[in-house]
């Protein structure tokens, strides 16, 4: 799904990342407090998660800006794509940061065995910032639920689709947190209820595969638009149905689409005009079909049209120098 209102959908995208960045940043030395009081690899699993998290929302923030800049001579055709790779660098710190660390340190704990302290303080601050990521949560799916009324799709299709991967990542990654601070409450409980660490080494290492699935999706996404994904389908049918509407155009011969940024799209589109139009006549259409592009999708910042005969027309061509071979 491209954002038909690209800059106001920037503009709300950085104070979303800033939000999350903020929140992750007040647990992060919350949690590794309690971690080390309590000796929990939960709690320290949830520590370097939300540290992990802080460092991606530094890259998402770069990301958004990074995507912002203006197009100019050396980049004509903007800095869209430096928007995908920060948010490609995000999900890696995501999966070296937090996936990494929590495995790697369950795994410690399952094996060797440790013994906890006093749990209380890890159960304050695991409610506390229960409470602090699930306000990051829901301004996040504010945003996203106010971009999908706005493109007239479900909640759910505009997160398939979407092409801001900084929100699409900050939804994800709060998500995450969330569904990581019951798993490590159920791990500290699991505990005091069997007295073996086991439990705890366990829900550590469910917490890294948590962030593991988090982050390949964030990076699958990002690589696809990084290497020119397409336009959403249901874009492209949009677009082919405006050109096919100009009274000037007989065929659309071909059609192609990239995404150039969060909010960015360019159509390239080989075209069959009638063949009585004339140059002039051509022009217009031509600028006529920018035009209604541009109205109908704003995030549309390139159009190239190419005429091209159509399959028909070629074939009639292919006939007549036949004819005059043989003549």
């Amino acid at each position: 799904m491209v954002e038909e209102t690209g800059e106001k959908s920037g503009s709300e995208s950085v104070g979303t990342v800033i939000v999350a960045g903020l929140a992750n940043l007040a647990i992060a030395v919350a949690k590794l407090v309690a971690g080390l009081i309590s000796g929990s690899s939960a709690m320290l699993s949830e520590a370097m998660h939300s540290a992990a998290d802080t460092v991606t929302e530094v890259l998402l923030f770069v990301a958004v800006r990074r995507a912002d800049h203006p197009a100019d001579s050396r980049h004509p055709f903007g800095h869209g794509m430096a928007g995908f790779f920060w948010a490609l660098m995000a999900a890696f710190a995501t999966l070296i940061g937090g996936a990494g660390f929590s495995i790697t340190h369950g795994l410690h704990e399952i094996s060797h065995g440790e013994e906890l302290a006093d749990l209380r303080i890890s159960y304050v601050v695991l409610a506390v910032s229960f409470v602090i990521e699930g306000i990051s949560f829901l301004k996040a799916l504010s945003q996203v639920r106010g971009e999908a009324r706005r493109l007239r799709v479900s909640p759910q299709r505009y997160v398939a689709k979407t092409s801001d991967t900084a929100l699409k990542a900050v939804l994800f990654e709060d998500a995450a947190a969330l569904v990581g601070l019951l798993i490590a409450a159920g791990g500290l409980l699991a505990y005091q209820l069997t007295g073996s660490s086991l439990w705890d080494g366990v829900a550590s290492v469910v917490i890294g595969l948590l962030l593991l699935g988090v982050a390949l999706n964030l990076i699958r996404t990002n690589v696809s638009l990084l290497i020119g994904q397409a336009a959403p389908l249901r874009m492209e049918q949009e677009i082919r149905a405006e050109l096919l509407a100009q009274p000037e155009v007989d065929a659309v011969v071909e059609l192609l689409t990239m995404m150039l940024g969060p909010s960015e799209v360019l159509v390239a589109a080989r075209v069959d005009f009638a063949d009585d139009t004339t140059g002039a006549a051509l022009e217009r259409a031509a600028d006529q079909v920018e035009r209604r592009l541009g109205e109908r999708f704003p995030s549309i910042s390139q159009v190239f049209l190419d005429p091209t005969p159509g399959r028909s027309a070629q074939g009639r061509r292919m006939v007549g120098d036949d004819a005059d071979r043989d003549a």
